[in-house]
């Protein structure tokens, strides 16, 4: 799966977005998780998940890495997220059972269960019991989920609603570029700005930002100021392309910096940059940030321009001190 991430550069002082691969192939599905959180707890103790973790990840082998994997919200742990569905599921199915707040143990119909274990315990297993049948009856969302899907198998219902969240994002990050490469080259030098603006650039007053004269910025299009007594500032140059930036295009933009006696600029285009010019930024001085495309279109849904929220919804969750409270 590709990640939305974010790397800052400290030298310019701020976060950019970039994306990297990460392959989601090492930390086992919530289901996967059933049978061997049912057989550390097979000794009628009590545990916790907070206990059970590191143990259930050295059974997997889990590196340090992947044992620290987050959401791609970076809201939850990935790892602890799908062991406390784990939980939660052999609960709803009886085989274990609340001792306390946060506490479990195996339950006798548990004890049952391993006295001739399955090869492993998953969703459809755990149908044959009536207390998890009644639990996958009274959620709609459950029973409209097929036996090896991506949605159920492999990821928890925190997780499909992560994803699909990210997926309305691209779309709407599409849809947001396509409009910006319709617009004329004025209109997108401003829209740069509006979009460091909102970033938190610049400061109060009319003076935080502005678009040069069009046609006659010699190689910039847009400065801004990088902290509100404008002890800095960062040049702009905004292509609204459909080719490929190539690095002569990145070059005249450096000459114009030196020009300018600059130190920071960042160079955004509606289409992507070549290998060759992501490589001669890295070495030169002034510093350069590169922003294509994809990169702007999810920076305007990220801070809204160009874009509104349509819908807001909240993830609950028990609130365990209002139900312990004497």
């Amino acid at each position: 799966m590709v990640d939305w991430g974010w790397h800052r550069h400290e030298s310019i002082g701020f976060s950019l977005p970039c994306y990297w691969v990460h392959l989601v192939v090492a930390v086992p599905d919530f289901q996967a998780l059933m049978l061997p959180l049912l057989r550390h707890v097979a000794d009628g103790g009590e545990y916790t998940i907070a206990g059970s973790r590191d143990v259930l990840a050295d059974q997997f082998s889990l590196s340090e890495e992947e044992r620290k994997e987050r959401l791609p919200s970076g809201a939850a742990n990935r790892f602890y997220n799908r062991l406390a569905w784990a939980k939660t599921y052999l609960e709803r199915a009886g085989l274990i059972e609340m001792v306390r707040r946060g506490c479990f143990k195996i339950s006798p119909a548990g004890a049952e269960v391993l006295a001739n274990p399955p090869e492993r315990i998953d969703i459809a297993f755990l149908d044959q019991f009536p207390g998890f049948a009644e639990f996958r009856k009274k959620s709609p969302s459950n029973e409209s989920q097929t036996e090896g899907s991506s949605s159920q198998g492999a990821i928890t219902p925190e997780e499909a609603l992560e994803e699909a969240y990210q997926r309305l994002r691209d779309e709407l990050a599409a849809e947001v570029l396509t409009l910006v490469r319709k617009a004329d080259p004025a209109f997108f030098e401003q829209l740069v700005v509006d979009l460091m603006l909102k970033m938190g650039y610049g400061g109060p007053g009319d003076d935080a930002g502005s678009v040069t004269s069009y046609g006659g910025d010699a190689g910039i299009d847009g400065v801004i100021n990088e902290d509100y007594l404008g002890l800095d500032v960062v040049y702009l140059q905004a292509k609204r392309w459909e080719n490929t930036v190539g690095r002569p295009e990145i070059q005249k933009f450096v000459g114009a910096l030196h020009g300018k006696r600059a130190k920071k600029g960042v160079f955004l285009t509606t289409s992507n940059f070549s290998a060759d010019a992501i490589e001669y930024v890295k070495t030169i001085d002034p510093r350069v940030v590169l922003i294509d495309g994809m990169k702007l279109a999810q920076l305007m849904v990220e801070y809204n321009v160009g874009v509104s929220t349509a819908q807001t919804y909240e993830i609950k969750r028990v609130d365990s001190d209002y139900f312990d409270a004497e």
